[in-house]
C-alpha cells in the first residue's frame, strides 16, 4: 500500500504546477477551521479560455502523478472546460473561466475560511 502524500507537498506541487501555466488570481483558501467543511483546501485560479483552463487542469493532473503518485479521486468539467474541479479528497482545485469564477465566487461562498493569495 502506498503511503499518502502529505498535504503541504500536494498544495505545493498543485500551485507549482497552475504557476507555470500563468494561471491567473490563484487563491488558497483554508477550510480546516469551519464546521462541516468536507475538505481541508481549496485552491482556485483563473484561466483565459477553455483551452487555458483546460491546459491548466491537465498539468496539474500530470505534475501531481508525477512528482506525488497521486491522482485526484474525480474531477468534473473537462467537456467544456469552463470550471473544472478536481478532487483530491482534502484539497480541492477548481480552474475556472474568469466569468464563471466572477459568478460562482466560491471565495465569498466560503467567507469564513483563510485566503492565502499565491503570488509569483
Amino acid at each position: 500500500m502506498s503511503k499518502k502524500v502529505d498535504s503541504k507537498t500536494l498544495i505545493d506541487t498543485i500551485i507549482d504546477s497552475i504557476l507555470d501555466l500563468k494561471a491567473e488570481d490563484v487563491v488558497l483558501l483554508d477550510l480546516r477551521e469551519i464546521e462541516n467543511a468536507f475538505c481541508e483546501y481549496f485552491i482556485i485560479c483563473s484561466g483565459n479560455s477553455n483551452t487555458h483552463v483546460s491546459s491548466i487542469a491537465g498539468a496539474v493532473e500530470k505534475r501531481v502523478r508525477k512528482e506525488t503518485k497521486e491522482k485526484p479521486w474525480h474531477v468534473e468539467g473537462t467537456e467544456n472546460a469552463q470550471w473544472i474541479l478536481m478532487d483530491y479528497t482534502n484539497i480541492i482545485v477548481h480552474v475556472f473561466q474568469k466569468e464563471y469564477r466572477e459568478y460562482y465566487d466560491i471565495e465569498s461562498l466560503w467567507g469564513d475560511a483563510k485566503e492565502i493569495a499565491i503570488t509569483i
